[in-house]
């Protein structure tokens, strides 16, 4: 019998990795594979679900929503490792009604840092995709023992606004007790400029060209007061901007490693034992197109399978990629749901149907 391995990420605003594995291997089974389901992501929501789907255990903690509102998350945890995921515990998805490009912080990303921390944690991978704020790691350092003052020497007010009033950093003992930080970070982005965290992301966490000056130079001010207090000045360090700055936070003051989102967390559910054990990959994600190629969990999937020498299929929702690109970046083929529904809204409202369907005809195209 040939034995599959589904392992897709998330198709946005349908259904989440685990949804659609369940949905095709449906599909597969109906066509008769052995199939394995292995939900996947790349750093962002999803980071810590894929964590548990294969065997961590869950730990409770309730932090800081992105505007200050408690909210109840959880981190993974596997012995002395956890994964903890911002976009869960402050991220835009806790967002409920308005943006607050200005105001949101990642303060609740230190506190789930922190119960991992105080939870045993020797290594801790943390997922920073999907953030809401534009506060340099301020919030979260806040949490951990590293303080933005102000001229009278009280804490400034969280988000990307109150940097605009830092005049100084007290560098406490930062809480973190040795543990090691691997922060899974897909974009190259310094902290600063017209290629930085303000300028790039914070229009899409609701800035206007006003705001996003602001933030900007509320930055410059942070980098300048950190370079100060650390003797180092990381700002146009690749990766630097991710998160709104909290790349940049976690590299300067707490000694932690950007790495590849896909290859953290694939690493971490084990995939290449996998691939050792089965005949054909399955993958996915909701749109398929030229940034799927630039690292995403889809194409570092296909990479590691073809070393070796297994085919990959992928389904998605839409794909703007030629069959012959899709071919040339590691791809058997290509199955998108909107080639079999072309209405969006009902495509996405059907999408367990369509991935099923799907499914089946990945079987009678592969087994």
């Amino acid at each position: 019998m040939t034995r599959v391995l589904v392992a897709p990420d998330k198709f946005k605003g349908s259904l989440d990795a685990a949804g659609v594995a369940s949905a095709l291997g449906r599909g597969l089974r109906d066509s008769g594979a052995d199939v394995v389901e292995l939900p996947v992501a790349d750093g962002g929501d999803g980071t810590v679900a894929a964590a548990l789907a294969a065997g961590w255990e869950p730990v409770a903690v309730t932090v800081t929503g992105p505007t200050g509102e408690p909210v109840d998350t959880v981190y993974a945890r596997c012995g002395s490792e956890a994964v903890v995921e911002m976009a869960d515990a402050c991220g835009m998805q806790r967002l409920t009604g308005r943006l607050a490009p200005m105001t949101a912080t990642s303060r609740g990303l230190g506190e789930v840092i922190a119960a991992a921390v105080e939870g045993g944690a020797a290594r801790i991978v943390v997922g920073i995709g999907g953030s809401a704020s534009t506060d340099g790691g301020a919030g979260m350092l806040s949490v951990l023992g590293a303080r933005a003052l102000d001229a009278s020497g009280a804490p400034v007010p969280d988000g990307g606004r109150g940097l605009a009033q830092v005049a100084s950093l007290e560098l406490g003992e930062l809480g973190l007790d040795g543990t090691v930080l691997e922060v899974a970070c897909d974009v190259d982005n310094p902290l600063t400029g017209p290629e930085g965290a303000a300028a790039v992301y914070a229009p899409q966490k609701g800035a206007d060209p006003g705001q996003v000056r602001t933030l900007d130079a509320a930055l410059v001010r942070w980098a300048d007061v950190v370079a100060e207090a650390t003797g180092r000045d990381l700002r146009d360090s690749p990766g630097a901007g991710a998160a709104g700055g909290v790349g940049f936070a976690a590299v300067a003051l707490l000694g932690a490693v950007l790495r590849s989102g896909a290859d953290l967390v694939l690493d971490l559910v084990g995939i290449d034992e996998m691939l050792e054990t089965v005949d054909l990959v399955v993958t996915g994600e909701g749109s398929f197109d030229e940034q799927t190629l630039r690292g995403k969990a889809p194409a570092v999937i296909a990479r590691r399978a073809r070393e070796r020498g297994l085919p990959v299929v992928v389904v998605c929702g839409r794909t703007t990629l030629t069959p012959a690109r899709a071919r040339a970046a590691g791809f058997a083929d290509v199955l998108a749901l909107s080639d079999v529904e072309s209405d969006l809204d009902r495509c996405m409202a059907d999408a367990p149907a369509l991935l099923e369907r799907t499914g089946r005809s990945v079987g009678a195209r592969f087994l």
